[in-house]
């Protein structure tokens, strides 16, 4: 073989950071920061493409006509990159909102809950990826029988709504659900760096999707005084707790849980109730409609009907907390890796950052 035969074979050489999630998604690197209620606006998420990785909007906290202005906004910041929205799968107006983002152009929708098979056909159809976030073996195999275009796997030491299974043991078997189907896997729960980025891959996952690491960016509008607490917390400073809305959700631990944790069922429901017509107010969401998707969730969750009537605490609490910055009487949803981030690095910083250790700690196997 020439000298010359043998420089274009090692130029040919495949990036293994290039993963099918790029290809997919047409972005850079395989890095998604997820769609977090009240914090995933249009500023974070576009810094997040313009730095190679995938943005995903929140739109379950927003009017339709507000997503329309994020999205353009996007747009604006972050021209031709792909970027993505959460939607709710029992969103009273979720037709519309596909409608929207199938207008637009969007490249992809993502899912916290399981949606319908035909809202993932309608995606398909229109050509717009749907990832949808799973926390067991059987979530994914079902996700991906019904067409998914992507899955996240998050372990339990994820912010927010989460399982009990670590990542760890979750991944491998979500990874061996898809495999041979073509439907891509990210990792969630605990990531931060490049090395958990290269782990993710050994595991067999495409990439990983953060939250809480993005959260605790220049480019979040979540107050500064809010982030301090962030980062002043401990690995050992969150807590898996139900009494905010009867589901498992990962906070931070403060004065507020622990006094709603000794709180009585039967006095959060009354707090519960007005919440959630506080909820309906501020997205536009007609009372029939709000009473129409608590029906749903009950039906296809299987919750209690106590449970829907805490349903709207999380948004809510979570507002109080992150976004009006008062988390005496809020919540402050957060990943247990809270605990291992120390600073607020602009979206740019971070991502190169990651990019490049992981390129070291490849290198290091390389050479083992």
């Amino acid at each position: 073989m020439s000298v010359g035969s043998e420089s274009t074979e090692h130029a040919a050489a495949p990036d293994p950071l290039h993963t099918a999630v790029c290809d997919r998604f047409g972005i850079r690197l395989p890095i998604v920061q997820t769609g977090m209620g009240w914090v995933s606006g249009a500023r974070l998420t576009a810094a997040t493409c313009r730095a190679g990785g995938l943005g995903i909007l929140a739109s379950a906290t927003m009017t339709i006509d507000e997503l329309r202005l994020a999205m353009s906004k996007v747009v604006e910041r972050a021209p031709g990159a792909p970027f993505g929205v959460n939607l709710l799968p029992n969103q009273p107006d979720l037709r519309e909102r596909i409608d929207l983002l199938v207008r637009e152009g969007v490249a992809v929708a993502s899912f916290a809950g399981a949606p319908s098979a035909d809202v993932v056909a309608r995606l398909n159809d229109a050509g717009i990826a749907s990832i949808v976030t799973v926390g067991a073996r059987r979530h994914a195999e079902k996700m991906v029988g019904i067409g998914v275009q992507a899955l996240i796997a998050q372990g339990g030491e994820g912010g927010g709504h989460t399982g009990s299974t670590p990542t760890t043991l979750l991944l491998p078997q979500v990874v061996d659900a898809a495999a041979g189907t073509g439907v891509p896997v990210l990792a969630a729960g605990g990531f931060f760096d490049g090395r958990g980025l290269v782990a993710a891959l050994a595991y067999g996952a495409d990439g990983i999707a953060m939250g809480t690491r993005f959260l605790l960016t220049q480019e979040s509008h979540v107050p500064d005084h809010v982030k301090d607490i962030y980062v002043q917390t401990p690995v050992t400073g969150t807590v898996v707790t139900e009494a905010i809305d009867g589901a498992p959700q990962r906070v931070i631990r403060t004065e507020m849980i622990e006094a709603l944790e000794k709180t009585p069922a039967l006095v959060r429901f009354p707090r519960a109730a007005a919440n959630a017509l506080r909820f309906r107010k501020l997205t536009g969401t007609p009372l029939l409609d709000l009473l129409r998707t608590g029906r749903a969730m009950k039906q296809s969750q299987n919750l209690t009907w106590a449970q829907v009537a805490l349903a709207a605490n999380a948004p809510m609490m979570t507002k109080a907390g992150v976004v009006d910055g008062r988390p005496e009487v809020g919540i402050l949803p957060t990943g247990q890796v809270v605990g291992a981030i120390g600073e607020l690095p602009t979206v740019a910083d971070l991502l190169a950052r990651i990019e490049a250790e992981a390129r070291a700690a490849l290198a290091r196997l390389g050479s083992a």
